[in-house]
């Protein structure tokens, strides 16, 4: 009988408590409402790698909205390479701080700081060109994956340059700013892709900023070949585009 590898003994920090929603490795972590209809099964799938994009102001706060609701669910998250990202903001978006844990510089070893990270967190998000300094080789990617999906934690790469996401939520902004004071915000149009379930694109618009850090403005559109509906999405949320 062989030993156990050390990273096999290591318990999650949501085992450590009473809160154990999703412990299951096939359990679906909870996302918000906006988000349902953009992820396969409806939530972040432990075990799977889920990619964060845009190139426009606004995307960290997409982030942290998808964190929120497994974060309040019981979830432990960890944000790597993003020294921008503050507490202020992540508490404005719902995540609970104290499930939050952030590692502004991981420094060149980064990839040892995320493995253990995964490890010990539900959550893992990677800033793929702050941290990884540009595109992370597929080797790195694909060793991050696989040990992701030993540990039953859902692995986040924040950012272009990284290969093999199962699905990848893309912001873009779609309209201009409206309202006054605290009522600012603008629209945007959040999509996703991938592969698997996930090969038929989605996508959905929401105002940005908002409280709780973004909410649904219409109903998300279904992108694709007609009369195909997506997985666990009912006609009366989504509307094929013809």
């Amino acid at each position: 009988m062989q030993p156990a590898a050390l990273s096999d003994l290591v318990k999650r920090a949501s085992e450590l408590t009473t809160e154990v929603t999703g412990l299951g490795a096939d359990r679906i972590l909870p996302v918000s409402e906006q988000f349902q209809t953009l992820l396969p099964g409806y939530g972040l799938r432990r075990g799977s790698v889920v990619g964060v994009t845009g190139e426009v102001s606004g995307t960290t706060s997409l982030l942290l909205a998808l964190l929120s609701a497994a974060s309040r669910a019981g979830s432990w998250c960890a944000v790597v390479g993003v020294p921008t990202m503050g507490y202020v903001a992540a508490a404005e978006t719902g995540v609970v701080l104290e499930r939050l844990a952030l590692v502004p510089n991981p420094g060149p070893d980064w990839p040892n700081v995320v493995a253990a990270l995964i490890d010990g967190f539900d959550v893992v998000v990677i800033a793929v060109g702050r941290a990884a300094s540009g595109r992370v080789a597929a080797s790195v990617c694909a060793q991050m994956a696989a040990r992701a999906r030993r540990r039953g934690s859902v692995l986040v790469p924040f950012g272009s340059g990284w290969e093999g996401a199962e699905v990848t939520l893309s912001l873009r902004e779609s309209g201009g700013w409206e309202g006054v004071g605290e009522g600012v915000g603008r629209q945007v149009t959040i999509t996703s892709h991938g592969r698997g379930a996930a090969a038929l694109g989605r996508q959905a618009h929401v105002w940005l900023p908002a409280p709780g850090g973004i909410a649904a403005s219409n109903t998300g559109q279904y992108y694709g070949p007609p009369n195909v509906e997506p997985v666990n999405a009912g006609p009366s949320r989504l509307r094929v585009v013809r």
